[in-house]
Protein backbone atom coordinates (compact mmCIF):
# COMPACT_ATOMS: atom_id res chain seq x y z
CA UNK A 1 0.00 0.00 0.00
CA UNK A 2 0.74 3.75 -0.50
CA UNK A 3 0.79 6.34 2.00
CA UNK A 4 0.19 9.57 1.57
CA UNK A 5 2.94 12.30 3.03
CA UNK A 6 2.48 15.95 3.82
CA UNK A 7 5.12 18.23 4.00
CA UNK A 8 5.42 21.54 6.13
CA UNK A 9 4.99 23.37 2.57
CA UNK A 10 2.01 21.59 2.10
CA UNK A 11 2.99 19.57 -0.70
CA UNK A 12 2.10 15.86 -0.83
CA UNK A 13 3.69 12.64 -2.07
CA UNK A 14 3.39 9.16 -2.66
CA UNK A 15 5.65 7.26 -0.26
CA UNK A 16 6.31 3.09 -0.88
CA UNK A 17 6.33 1.54 2.28
CA UNK A 18 10.11 -0.14 3.07
CA UNK A 19 10.45 -3.74 2.11
CA UNK A 20 11.45 -6.06 4.92
CA UNK A 21 14.73 -7.31 4.01
CA UNK A 22 15.14 -11.13 3.85
CA UNK A 23 16.98 -12.48 6.53
CA UNK A 24 20.79 -13.81 5.37
CA UNK A 25 21.63 -17.46 3.79
CA UNK A 26 22.22 -20.16 6.10
CA UNK A 27 24.60 -22.08 4.14
CA UNK A 28 25.75 -25.76 4.62
CA UNK A 29 29.84 -26.45 5.11
CA UNK A 30 31.68 -28.69 2.80
CA UNK A 31 35.17 -29.46 4.49
CA UNK A 32 37.85 -30.28 2.35
CA UNK A 33 41.28 -31.08 2.93
CA UNK A 34 44.61 -31.71 -0.20
CA UNK A 35 46.42 -35.04 0.30
CA UNK A 36 49.60 -35.71 -0.70
CA UNK A 37 49.06 -37.92 -3.79
CA UNK A 38 52.58 -39.58 -4.26
CA UNK A 39 51.54 -41.12 -0.29
CA UNK A 40 47.80 -41.46 -0.63
CA UNK A 41 47.41 -43.52 -4.23
CA UNK A 42 49.36 -46.42 -6.42
CA UNK A 43 51.18 -45.61 -9.28
CA UNK A 44 47.91 -46.20 -11.28
CA UNK A 45 46.13 -43.15 -9.46
CA UNK A 46 43.95 -45.00 -7.54
CA UNK A 47 43.73 -44.75 -3.83
CA UNK A 48 45.98 -47.58 -1.73
CA UNK A 49 44.42 -50.31 0.22
CA UNK A 50 45.30 -48.05 3.69
CA UNK A 51 43.54 -45.22 2.30
CA UNK A 52 41.10 -47.02 1.50
CA UNK A 53 40.24 -49.16 4.91
CA UNK A 54 41.00 -45.76 7.27
CA UNK A 55 38.57 -43.48 5.82
CA UNK A 56 36.09 -46.40 4.99
CA UNK A 57 36.03 -46.09 1.14
CA UNK A 58 34.60 -47.85 -1.68
CA UNK A 59 37.50 -49.26 -3.73
CA UNK A 60 35.21 -48.57 -6.90
CA UNK A 61 35.14 -45.05 -8.55
CA UNK A 62 32.45 -43.07 -10.36
CA UNK A 63 34.03 -41.15 -12.73
CA UNK A 64 33.17 -37.23 -13.62
CA UNK A 65 33.88 -34.97 -16.83
CA UNK A 66 34.11 -31.19 -15.63
CA UNK A 67 34.88 -27.99 -18.20
CA UNK A 68 34.32 -24.53 -17.13
CA UNK A 69 33.94 -21.45 -19.38
CA UNK A 70 35.18 -18.17 -19.23
CA UNK A 71 36.59 -15.33 -21.57
CA UNK A 72 40.26 -15.10 -22.35
CA UNK A 73 40.76 -12.54 -19.53
CA UNK A 74 38.71 -14.58 -17.13
CA UNK A 75 36.13 -11.89 -16.49
CA UNK A 76 33.53 -13.85 -14.81
CA UNK A 77 36.22 -15.20 -12.35
CA UNK A 78 37.26 -11.68 -11.89
CA UNK A 79 33.99 -11.17 -10.53
CA UNK A 80 33.57 -13.67 -8.61
CA UNK A 81 31.20 -16.22 -10.88
CA UNK A 82 32.48 -19.98 -12.18
CA UNK A 83 29.88 -21.49 -15.00
CA UNK A 84 30.65 -25.23 -14.93
CA UNK A 85 29.46 -27.92 -17.15
CA UNK A 86 29.07 -32.15 -16.11
CA UNK A 87 28.68 -35.11 -16.61
CA UNK A 88 28.58 -38.08 -14.49
CA UNK A 89 29.05 -41.76 -15.86
CA UNK A 90 25.93 -43.17 -14.05
CA UNK A 91 23.59 -40.52 -15.26
CA UNK A 92 21.54 -39.61 -18.07
CA UNK A 93 21.81 -35.39 -17.88
CA UNK A 94 23.88 -32.66 -17.96
CA UNK A 95 24.58 -30.74 -14.83
CA UNK A 96 24.59 -26.91 -15.52
CA UNK A 97 26.22 -25.25 -12.22
CA UNK A 98 26.71 -21.15 -11.93
CA UNK A 99 28.55 -20.02 -8.87
CA UNK A 100 29.11 -16.86 -7.48
CA UNK A 101 31.95 -17.05 -4.38
CA UNK A 102 32.49 -14.56 -2.01
CA UNK A 103 36.31 -14.82 0.54
CA UNK A 104 35.24 -15.42 4.87
CA UNK A 105 37.68 -12.75 5.80
CA UNK A 106 39.19 -13.51 9.15
CA UNK A 107 36.85 -16.48 9.58
CA UNK A 108 33.80 -13.55 9.62
CA UNK A 109 31.04 -15.79 7.58
CA UNK A 110 28.18 -13.15 8.64
CA UNK A 111 29.92 -10.36 7.21
CA UNK A 112 30.31 -12.44 3.73
CA UNK A 113 26.75 -13.82 4.36
CA UNK A 114 25.79 -10.32 4.60
CA UNK A 115 27.44 -8.72 1.69
CA UNK A 116 26.13 -11.37 -0.29
CA UNK A 117 22.40 -10.49 1.07
CA UNK A 118 23.34 -7.15 -0.19
CA UNK A 119 24.04 -8.71 -3.75
CA UNK A 120 20.64 -10.51 -3.73
CA UNK A 121 21.59 -13.68 -2.13
CA UNK A 122 19.17 -14.37 0.70
CA UNK A 123 17.42 -16.88 2.68
CA UNK A 124 14.44 -16.19 0.14
CA UNK A 125 16.04 -17.48 -2.68
CA UNK A 126 15.43 -21.55 -3.57
CA UNK A 127 16.96 -21.73 -7.04
CA UNK A 128 21.03 -21.25 -5.05
CA UNK A 129 22.11 -23.36 -2.55
CA UNK A 130 24.42 -21.96 0.42
CA UNK A 131 27.40 -23.53 0.93
CA UNK A 132 31.14 -22.93 3.21
CA UNK A 133 33.81 -24.35 1.64
CA UNK A 134 36.19 -24.90 4.40
CA UNK A 135 39.58 -25.48 3.47
CA UNK A 136 43.02 -25.99 5.47
CA UNK A 137 43.19 -22.26 6.17
CA UNK A 138 40.28 -20.80 4.88
CA UNK A 139 37.09 -20.21 4.23
CA UNK A 140 34.86 -19.46 1.31
CA UNK A 141 30.87 -18.57 0.76
CA UNK A 142 29.65 -20.17 -2.45
CA UNK A 143 26.13 -19.64 -4.25
CA UNK A 144 25.39 -22.34 -6.77
CA UNK A 145 22.20 -22.79 -8.77
CA UNK A 146 22.44 -26.23 -10.88
CA UNK A 147 20.52 -27.28 -13.75
CA UNK A 148 20.09 -30.14 -15.42
CA UNK A 149 19.73 -31.16 -19.19
CA UNK A 150 18.88 -34.72 -20.70
CA UNK A 151 20.57 -36.47 -22.66
CA UNK A 152 21.66 -39.59 -24.53
CA UNK A 153 25.19 -39.57 -24.52
CA UNK A 154 26.53 -42.37 -22.28
CA UNK A 155 29.39 -42.34 -19.76
CA UNK A 156 31.56 -39.29 -19.04
CA UNK A 157 31.03 -37.95 -23.08
CA UNK A 158 30.64 -34.06 -23.31
CA UNK A 159 28.73 -32.29 -25.90
CA UNK A 160 31.01 -30.07 -28.51
CA UNK A 161 31.97 -26.78 -26.88
CA UNK A 162 30.02 -24.78 -28.97
CA UNK A 163 26.62 -27.29 -27.60
CA UNK A 164 27.87 -26.63 -24.16
CA UNK A 165 28.09 -22.92 -24.52
CA UNK A 166 24.53 -22.92 -26.13
CA UNK A 167 23.38 -25.20 -24.03
CA UNK A 168 24.80 -22.65 -20.53
CA UNK A 169 23.13 -19.54 -22.59
CA UNK A 170 20.24 -21.10 -22.14
CA UNK A 171 19.98 -21.79 -18.43
CA UNK A 172 21.71 -18.50 -17.74
CA UNK A 173 19.94 -17.55 -14.41
CA UNK A 174 18.88 -13.95 -14.06
CA UNK A 175 21.76 -12.96 -11.04
CA UNK A 176 24.24 -13.72 -13.37
CA UNK A 177 22.83 -12.70 -17.02
CA UNK A 178 22.31 -8.99 -15.29
CA UNK A 179 25.34 -9.13 -12.38
CA UNK A 180 26.86 -5.70 -13.14
CA UNK A 181 25.15 -4.62 -15.91
CA UNK A 182 21.88 -5.56 -17.97
CA UNK A 183 22.86 -8.74 -19.97
CA UNK A 184 26.54 -8.34 -18.70
CA UNK A 185 26.83 -12.17 -17.97
CA UNK A 186 25.18 -12.98 -20.88
CA UNK A 187 27.97 -11.15 -22.85
CA UNK A 188 30.59 -12.39 -20.86
CA UNK A 189 29.44 -16.10 -21.28
CA UNK A 190 29.02 -15.89 -25.11
CA UNK A 191 32.52 -14.74 -25.72
CA UNK A 192 33.61 -17.88 -23.39
CA UNK A 193 35.00 -21.08 -24.18
CA UNK A 194 35.57 -23.83 -22.64
CA UNK A 195 38.47 -24.67 -20.10
CA UNK A 196 39.55 -28.49 -19.77
CA UNK A 197 38.08 -30.72 -19.82
CA UNK A 198 39.31 -32.98 -16.81
CA UNK A 199 37.70 -36.49 -16.04
CA UNK A 200 38.36 -37.28 -12.46
CA UNK A 201 37.74 -40.18 -10.11
CA UNK A 202 35.35 -40.24 -7.10
CA UNK A 203 35.91 -42.96 -4.30
CA UNK A 204 32.94 -42.32 -1.66
CA UNK A 205 32.32 -44.31 1.96
CA UNK A 206 31.67 -43.23 5.42
CA UNK A 207 33.96 -42.21 8.16
CA UNK A 208 33.13 -41.98 11.69
CA UNK A 209 29.05 -41.94 10.21
CA UNK A 210 29.76 -39.42 7.86
CA UNK A 211 29.55 -39.89 3.93
CA UNK A 212 32.87 -38.91 2.75
CA UNK A 213 34.55 -38.25 -0.67
CA UNK A 214 38.06 -38.67 -2.34
CA UNK A 215 38.26 -37.51 -5.77
CA UNK A 216 41.40 -37.39 -8.04
CA UNK A 217 41.82 -35.07 -10.30
CA UNK A 218 44.10 -35.23 -13.26
CA UNK A 219 45.02 -31.55 -13.96
CA UNK A 220 47.57 -30.70 -16.26
CA UNK A 221 50.69 -29.63 -14.87
CA UNK A 222 52.36 -25.96 -14.82
CA UNK A 223 54.77 -26.55 -17.66
CA UNK A 224 51.95 -28.33 -19.38
CA UNK A 225 54.11 -31.02 -20.20
CA UNK A 226 52.17 -33.59 -18.32
CA UNK A 227 49.70 -33.63 -15.32
CA UNK A 228 49.74 -33.97 -11.76
CA UNK A 229 46.64 -35.53 -9.69
CA UNK A 230 45.36 -33.10 -7.24
CA UNK A 231 43.86 -35.15 -4.15
CA UNK A 232 40.97 -33.57 -2.52
CA UNK A 233 39.35 -35.61 0.70
CA UNK A 234 36.00 -33.71 1.81
CA UNK A 235 32.51 -34.21 3.45
CA UNK A 236 29.70 -32.07 3.58
CA UNK A 237 27.14 -31.54 6.67
CA UNK A 238 24.08 -28.93 7.46
CA UNK A 239 25.31 -29.81 11.38
CA UNK A 240 26.59 -26.51 12.14
CA UNK A 241 27.30 -27.97 15.63
CA UNK A 242 29.34 -30.74 14.42
CA UNK A 243 31.14 -29.56 11.91
CA UNK A 244 34.06 -28.00 13.55
CA UNK A 245 34.15 -31.33 15.26
CA UNK A 246 34.81 -33.61 12.38
CA UNK A 247 36.65 -31.11 10.75
CA UNK A 248 39.35 -31.23 13.71
CA UNK A 249 38.97 -34.88 13.76
CA UNK A 250 39.78 -35.85 9.98
CA UNK A 251 42.47 -32.94 10.05
CA UNK A 252 44.17 -35.14 12.71
CA UNK A 253 43.77 -38.42 11.12
CA UNK A 254 45.33 -37.21 8.09
CA UNK A 255 48.10 -35.59 9.56
CA UNK A 256 48.80 -38.51 12.06
CA UNK A 257 49.16 -40.84 8.68
CA UNK A 258 51.19 -37.89 6.79
CA UNK A 259 48.73 -37.54 4.59
CA UNK A 260 47.63 -34.37 4.20
CA UNK A 261 49.03 -31.07 2.66
CA UNK A 262 49.09 -28.24 4.96
CA UNK A 263 47.54 -25.90 2.20
CA UNK A 264 44.47 -24.34 0.90
CA UNK A 265 44.03 -25.12 -3.38
CA UNK A 266 40.98 -24.22 -5.81
CA UNK A 267 40.81 -27.02 -8.49
CA UNK A 268 38.99 -24.00 -10.36
CA UNK A 269 41.60 -22.09 -9.91
CA UNK A 270 44.36 -24.07 -11.40
CA UNK A 271 41.97 -25.40 -14.59
CA UNK A 272 41.16 -21.43 -15.24
CA UNK A 273 45.05 -21.15 -15.39
CA UNK A 274 46.30 -23.94 -16.49
CA UNK A 275 43.99 -24.97 -19.82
Amino acid sequence: MLSIVTLGSGLTFLEAPQASAAANAVPAYEVKFLAKPELVLNTDGTPRSEVIQTLGLSSTARSISAEYFDTNALNLDQQGWNVRFRKKDDKNNYELTYKKRYPVINGDVNAALTLANQEGFDASDDNYEAEIDWGYGKQTLSFSNTKKVDTKATGVQLPSQQEALSMLLDKLPGKLKNWSSSNWGKQQLTQSRAYGPVTFQRYEGTWNGQELTLEVWPIRNAAGTGVENIVEISFKTTDTTTVSGLRTQLMQVLQNKNWLIPADGLKTQLILERY
